[in-house]
């Protein structure tokens, strides 16, 4: 069962940014007008990860008067409240009665790019409690490194100026059974709970090079204010459905008729890695034809991502056309602009997700996806899936070039 819960702590007094957190709370700083917070609940959403439990103590009547109970954002928030500082860990011990068995921990001044799935899919495949996101470092006198065997987590060393390596990037991935190492409040993570797990041999790790800020200090703040903007902007990987992410029968929406083509979780999932957007555009006149209904249709792309998050992959979005000129039924018999050759999906893509279409790319089988992706000015490549694997086929145009 792919994770669908974060943890996010936010309860922080945020010290180090001196009078610019006597009336805001660290995680409430505005970046570009918007709470530095909304950026990082936006990119877990965006992964399909929709329940959270913001600790709060600082000034929390800010963060919760905001974000209330996360409905309008279309996610479900709980708080937990410190009345004293509780310590890193001691947060996660309050949150005991709402935390499910699995749950990312992320810290609420950290921005980590990194693919979640990918770090919760290590977390469900081994026999372990916990599982840390590195992010590579060239001065670790901030952070401090950690020493890996393999993946196994052995040793985390002090903060040293001008030593690189391999640092906690701020997001990890627990087994509910951590709150069992937890035996006071207040309690440090990093300081009483993580070398226990260390020295059970129960903490593995992962490195990722995703983009990544934090906003501790004035200066890295200021350095935010110009960074997380232009990250927010991201490239898009669109795909087409059938013929392109499982094999085209003819109407394909139930499980027994589906059968992802060869190497195409592994490219959404490279995709994932790189901090791109995946986004599925793809015409479905069987809906129009009542061969099945739009709800049926949206169930199933559903499973199709559960499937996906499985396995440490997700798309972000999906458009699809239900209409058809000739063979609609009802008010599905009509000539749209949604029906690839038509740019209408790929238009709305493009405005709910404010995507930078010169970092971006389609890939389809049929010569109208080509078309409509050069209508809005983004390179179409055609895919044929009984002549090669996507992967393969995706590694000949060399997406990176054109995404990155």
């Amino acid at each position: 069962m792919p994770i669908n819960q974060a943890f996010i702590l936010a309860g922080g007094l945020g010290t180090r940014l001196g009078s610019i957190s006597q009336s805001c709370p660290k995680p409430m700083q505005e970046i570009n007008g918007i709470p530095f917070l909304e950026y990082l609940l936006w990119n877990l959403k965006r992964s399909g990860i929709s329940k959270f439990i913001i600790s709060v103590g600082y000034l929390k009547e800010k963060i919760i008067s905001y974000f209330k109970d996360g409905s309008k954002f279309g996610m479900d928030i709980n708080y937990v409240i410190e009345e004293k500082p509780a310590g890193t860990a001691g947060a996660l011990l309050l949150s005991k009665n709402l935390l499910e068995e699995k749950f990312f921990f992320i810290n609420g001044d950290t921005i980590f790019d990194i693919n979640y799935h990918d770090l919760g899919h290590i977390l469900i495949s081994n026999n372990c409690i916990g599982v840390m996101a590195l992010k590579p470092q060239n001065n670790s006198e901030r952070y401090g490194l950690v020493k890996l065997k393999n993946n196994d987590v052995i040793s985390f060393e002090e903060k040293k100026s001008n030593q690189s390596g391999f640092t906690n990037g701020g997001v990890l991935a627990f087994r509910k059974q951590v709150l069992s190492y937890i035996k006071k409040i207040p309690s440090s993570l990093e300081e009483d709970i993580l070398p226990k797990l260390i020295k059970n041999k129960t903490l593995k790790a992962e490195k990722y090079n995703g983009f990544f800020i934090d906003i501790g200090t004035p200066q890295s703040l200021s350095i935010a204010n110009k960074k997380v903007p232009k990250w927010k902007l991201k490239g898009a990987l669109f795909l087409d459905r059938d013929g392109v992410i499982n094999e085209d029968y003819g109407y394909v929406c139930s499980k027994e008729r589906f059968k992802f083509v060869k190497g195409a979780q592994k490219v959404i999932k490279r995709a994932n890695n790189l901090g791109l957007l995946v986004i599925i555009i793809t015409n479905q006149s069987g809906i129009g034809r009542g061969l099945y209904s739009e709800k049926d249709f949206i169930d199933f792309m559903d499973w199709i991502n559960f499937v996906l998050k499985s396995s440490g992959a997700h798309f972000d979005a999906f458009y699809y056309c239900p209409h058809h000129p000739v063979y609609g039924k009802g008010i599905y018999k009509k000539n749209c602009q949604c029906r690839k050759p038509a740019p209408g999906l790929l238009k709305k893509a493009l405005l709910d997700w404010n995507i930078n279409r010169k970092k971006s790319i389609l890939i389809g089988d049929k010569e109208t996806d080509i078309l409509a992706a050069n209508q809005v000015d983004i390179p179409g490549f055609k895919f044929n899936s009984k002549q090669e694997s996507l992967h393969d086929f995706v590694n000949k145009i060399q997406i990176e070039d054109f995404m990155i």
